[in-house]
């Protein structure tokens, strides 16, 4: 094979593809990246799990395949000041040239690299990109990192027409996202593995598309743009019907500033110790709101905010990453905590913004 190209093409593709690779021992192969030449260049990895596969645009001078281990291509590729970049293989190994520069990377047979299944020919629905980065953001963290149920260490997005809802849950709270979308028009549900979901916003953010393709066959996960291909292994089940556990009604509400929520917790976090555990105690008659935490070693806090509150006295307590980890996919300045109960669950959502609900569980004292 011989081609030559950009560096900056070259290194997108690269970019891309080498957080996909596999690290099993016993298959080598997987930890490389695969380099196929016909009428353009291709950069493929896989885990066996996810795989993607890129175009690059080049000059072909003579067509090939060759397997190379993603790091080393990945810190020679970034190491080259040069523009223009050639590569070429020589006696099964890869060369690679630019100006003052020649490096020769040893390949691996690449005869065991898996096939990617083939362009999917399925029904697909048309889906803006920066939506689905956003839905998937927005409630990636509350997924379980177990796949002891795999539901819950998924990423469940429902595609309706005119929205794409993003959920995740590991059962001690769960993050939805409600997206409009004017250009989803079918109906579709989606697991993704909480890893691959990381794996798909990573690789949609660098897309320059603004709409992406979605086809959904064989318990697997295609998504098509922008001389891109992501292929994930999704979660044959079903998500909770988490909607019935939602408290209809509060008993007590206050709504506050986020940053100086955030502040709160923060300073709690410090004072908290292994437990990391925060109390709330809302008093709406005397108008308290104030945040305590102690530990033997550090010490003890009680913190009082500013807050318009109504409805019972409650004191509660929760984990405070749990409260925290909300914050940043609230885009508002303010925010609403509906009580509704010791040992119920309380509901965080921006002020008028209904496209965003955090439920959280609380802790036992």
């Amino acid at each position: 094979m011989k081609i030559q190209t950009t560096k900056e093409k070259l290194l997108t593709a690269i970019q891309l593809t080498e957080r996909i690779v596999g690290k099993k021992e016993s298959l080598p192969v997987l930890s490389c990246l695969l380099l196929d030449v016909g009428g353009e260049l291709t950069v493929r990895a896989t885990n066996l799990e996810a795989g993607i596969e890129v175009k690059v645009v080049c000059d072909v001078q003579e067509k090939g395949t060759i397997a190379v281990p993603a790091s080393i291509l990945s810190q020679t590729i970034r190491s080259i000041i040069s523009d223009t970049i050639t590569l070429s293989s020589d006696e099964g190994n890869l060369i690679i040239q630019s100006k003052g520069t020649k490096t020769l990377i040893k390949a691996v047979p690449h005869d065991e690299f898996p096939l990617l299944s083939t362009a999917a020919k399925g029904k697909s629905i048309k889906v803006p990109k920066e939506e689905l980065v956003r839905g998937v953001e927005s409630v990636i963290y509350a997924a379980s990192p177990s796949m002891i149920r795999p539901e819950l260490g998924s990423v469940y997005i429902m595609f309706k027409q005119g929205s794409i809802i993003c959920v995740a849950t590991d059962s001690f709270r769960l993050a939805e996202k409600t997206i409009a979308a004017s250009g989803v028009k079918e109906s579709k549900e989606i697991l993704i593995p909480l890893k691959h979901a990381g794996e798909l916003a990573y690789v949609l953010e660098r897309l320059k598309d603004e709409q992406i393709m979605l086809f959904n066959e064989d318990a697997q996960l295609t998504v098509e743009g922008e001389n891109t291909r992501f292929i994930s292994r999704i979660v044959e089940g079903n998500f909770p019907d988490y909607r019935t556990i939602i408290p209809k009604t509060p008993t007590t509400e206050a709504t506050l500033l986020k940053n100086d929520f955030a502040e709160m917790l923060r300073k709690a976090r410090v004072f908290s110790g292994e437990e990391q555990q925060v109390g709330l105690h809302v008093y709406p008659k005397k108008k308290i709101f104030t945040a305590t935490a102690q530990s033997a070693a550090v010490g003890e806090m009680s913190d009082s905010m500013e807050a318009a509150i109504s409805g019972e006295d409650i004191d509660i307590n929760f984990h405070i990453g749990y409260l925290a980890d909300c914050l940043a996919s609230i885009p508002a300045d303010s925010i609403t905590l509906s009580f509704s109960g010791v040992g119920r669950a309380l509901v965080i959502r921006g002020v008028s913004d209904s496209s965003f609900m955090y439920l959280v569980m609380p802790l036992n004292r």
